[in-house]
């Protein structure tokens, strides 16, 4: 059984140094280089830049608008020309016959052909093609923005999950120093048992303590390994060569004035010039609304000619002799049109339009306050990590001091175990509140870069 515990012990020491060997096999990838990364193959933003095409082609369909409508159109017809007298509305398809009201019913076959070459064209209508297109325009600067602020968000997702690989790696040798500890603890009380000094019990009791500790290692490694998974999916690289750049925290913390990072970025903001841009948008299309109820006027012309074998004396000749043009005519006008009610209709849509421009400008005042807001609170914890940095280093020690006091003196048979794993236990405690201080001040520094646009500020600092 002893032979047995020792193997087990042996293997356990195996693969913890043959995991901590293959994570520092592979080389670290900077917090930048991961940004960079994430910018060029995230699918959201691949999305996102795709929907900008989408607006840029819908504003090059816009400015075709102005384009005349040119219609050509020939028939051949065979049919009656027996008229009658009388009006009538239009409706479905009416076959016109331009032949006078005839005395006497003649049902005799007619051949007829027509040929028509119309022009329509809207050449003026009081500046609505122009805020078309400045609506098509505000359209592709809010997809833009959109994009801006999809990377901007994703930016802050990536620098998150980045800190949390930090953290974690730094809870793993944390977990792996406490199993060596554990393990240590274990070889000591199997001594002192042999030779009778220690009742077997405490045996049990680091055995209980040393299983714990790998079992939290073991969920610790499956945190570690989701968030890489996290990382991988924004950024198409294989998850297990997603390590952190450990050297990235001792940096930021040997920056004294790194509190000093300049005030919100907010002429460039990617949150604030969406909803910018979105408000710009609601004014344009308030302008359209204004321009599209104006008069139209319209370039109308048209050329036409016509055969018929029923000749000018309403002799209805062989059907061959319909072909080809007899008479050939054109029609050159300008007119105007303007609905009376549109005068209404501008007015209800003006006033539905100018609501959604006032919803617009108060979303942008309240993300300007929620990014000052972003910054005062990240102010707040960087402050209050920067404390506990301070301080912590003073537990620490006083906790390291005191487990190896501990430990010499159950040697010595002075106390016992329980006593021992409490000073173990506040020892890993003050170890992993180090993690954490180291966490806070770093994601409190990131949070501030983030919320006023200066992380490229902070990221300098790293290099």
């Amino acid at each position: 059984m002893y032979h047995l515990k020792k193997y087990g012990c042996i293997i356990g020491l195996l693969l913890l140094a043959i995991t901590g060997h293959a994570q520092q096999a592979v080389s670290p990838i900077s917090l930048k280089a991961l940004l960079n990364r994430v910018n060029d193959k995230a699918p959201t933003l691949i999305t996102d830049s795709a929907a900008i095409g989408i607006k840029q082609a819908q504003a090059a369909e816009t400015r075709s608008n102005w384009l005349p409508n040119l219609k050509l159109n020939y028939q051949a017809d065979v049919g009656t020309n027996n008229n009658t007298a009388g009006g009538y509305f239009g409706f479905g398809i009416i076959p016109s016959n331009s032949r006078g009201v005839r005395t006497e019913s003649n049902t005799n076959a007619a051949l007829t052909n027509l040929g028509i070459a119309a022009l329509d064209w809207e050449v003026y209508n009081f500046g609505a093609y122009r805020a078309q297109n400045k609506v098509a325009g505000s359209d592709i600067t809010v997809e833009q923005n959109q994009y801006q602020q999809s990377k901007y968000q994703l930016q802050a997702y990536t620098i998150g999950n980045y800190l949390q690989l930090l953290r974690l790696q730094d809870y793993l040798s944390i977990q792996a120093r406490n199993i060596q500890r554990n393990q240590e603890i274990r070889r000591s009380i199997q001594s002192l048992a042999k030779s009778g000094i220690r009742p077997g019990v405490d045996t049990s009791i680091a055995e209980a303590e040393l299983s714990k500790a790998r079992l939290n290692y073991i969920e610790l490694n499956n945190q570690y390994k989701q968030v890489q998974l996290q990382l991988s999916a924004i950024s198409g690289l294989p998850y297990q060569s997603i390590v952190p750049d450990t050297s990235a925290q001792a940096k930021l913390m040997d920056q004294g004035n790194i509190a000093t990072m300049g005030q919100v970025d907010t002429s460039n903001h990617p949150i604030i010039n969406y909803y910018k841009s979105v408000v710009q948008n609601s004014l344009q299309k308030e302008n359209l609304v204004k321009k599209q109820y104006n008069p139209k006027i319209s370039l109308e012309a048209a050329v036409w000619g016509r055969g018929s074998s029923v000749d000018a004396n309403d002799h209805f000749n062989s059907l061959s002799s319909g072909w080809g043009f007899d008479r050939n005519n054109y029609l050159v006008g300008v007119g105007i049109s303007y609905n009376l009610f549109d005068l209404r209709h501008r007015q209800l849509k003006l006033r539905t339009q100018k609501a959604a421009t006032q919803c617009a400008d108060r979303k942008l005042e309240e993300q300007k306050i929620l990014v000052a807001n972003s910054v005062n609170q990240a102010d707040v914890d960087l402050t209050t990590a920067r404390e506990r940095l301070l301080e912590i280093p003073h537990q620490l020690k006083a906790a390291n001091a005191g487990y190896r006091q501990k430990l010499s003196l159950y040697k010595s048979g002075l106390t016992d175990i329980i006593e021992l794993n409490a000073a173990l236990n506040i020892l890993y405690r003050a170890e992993t509140d180090y993690v954490q201080a180291k966490y806070a001040y770093s994601s409190a520094l990131f949070q501030k870069a983030v919320a006023g646009n200066q992380v490229g500020s902070v990221l300098n600092l790293l290099n």
